[in-house]
C-alpha cells in the first residue's frame, strides 16, 4: 500500500497535522510520504507552476499513491486556502482509483459539516469514489499536553480507529488506463 498524506495546515505544530500523523500511525503503512503544503515554494504554488520541481514531485506522489489522507484545519466553515491552492493543481482525475480519508480539526463542533459540504465535493471532483468516513476533531478533543504535544480524547481515538478500518475495507477501484 503506497500512502501519501497531505497536510493543509499552515502550521507545522497544528492539531490537524498531529491528527494526520496519528491516522498514519494507526494505519502502519510500509511507506507513507508527506506533502506538507506549507513547505512548497509559495511563488510556484500560488502561480500554479506545476513544472516547478517541488510542485511536480508533490503532484506525482499523489498520482502514484494507492491511499491518500488529507488533513486540514477548518476556517470559517471551509478547509484551508493553502489546501485549496494545492488541490487546484491536481489533474482532474488525480484521485480516481484511490482510497481517501479526509481529516479535519476546528474550534467547535459547529464546523463538523465542513468535511461533507466543503472538502468531500472537491475530493469527489478529483475522481475520488472511495472516500472513507472523515474524522473531525474539536480543539477540546485534542488538548495540548506535556511537552506541547496534543493528547487525543478516547472518543476521538475510537472514531479514528473506525475510520481507518473503514478506509482499509474499501476495495480500491481500478486506475484509469491511458489511451
Amino acid at each position: 500500500m503506497k500512502l501519501v498524506r497531505i497536510s493543509g495546515s499552515p502550521s507545522a505544530h497544528s492539531r490537524s497535522h498531529w491528527l494526520l500523523a496519528l491516522a498514519v500511525e494507526r494505519l502502519q503503512p510500509q511507506l507513507a510520504s508527506l506533502i506538507a503544503v506549507r513547505e512548497l515554494p509559495a511563488e510556484a504554488l500560488l502561480g500554479a507552476d506545476v513544472h516547478a520541481a517541488p510542485i511536480a514531485a508533490a503532484l506525482q506522489q499523489v498520482l502514484e499513491a494507492d491511499v491518500v489522507l488529507v488533513s486540514t484545519p477548518i476556517y470559517k466553515a471551509a478547509y484551508s486556502g493553502l489546501l485549496k491552492t494545492f488541490l487546484d493543481l491536481l489533474p482532474q482525475d488525480a484521485l480516481r482509483g484511490k482510497r481517501v480519508l479526509p481529516l479535519a480539526t476546528g474550534g467547535s463542533a459547529g464546523h463538523l459539516l465542513a468535511l461533507d459540504y466543503a472538502l468531500r465535493p472537491v475530493l469527489n471532483a478529483l475522481g475520488a469514489r472511495q472516500i472513507a468516513d472523515g474524522v473531525f476533531a474539536t480543539d477540546a478533543q485534542l488538548p495540548r499536553g506535556a511537552g506541547n504535544r496534543f493528547e487525543a480524547a478516547p472518543e476521538l481515538l475510537a472514531r479514528l480507529d473506525v475510520a481507518v478500518a473503514g478506509l482499509l475495507a474499501l476495495a480500491p477501484l481500478a486506475q484509469p488506463q491511458p489511451s
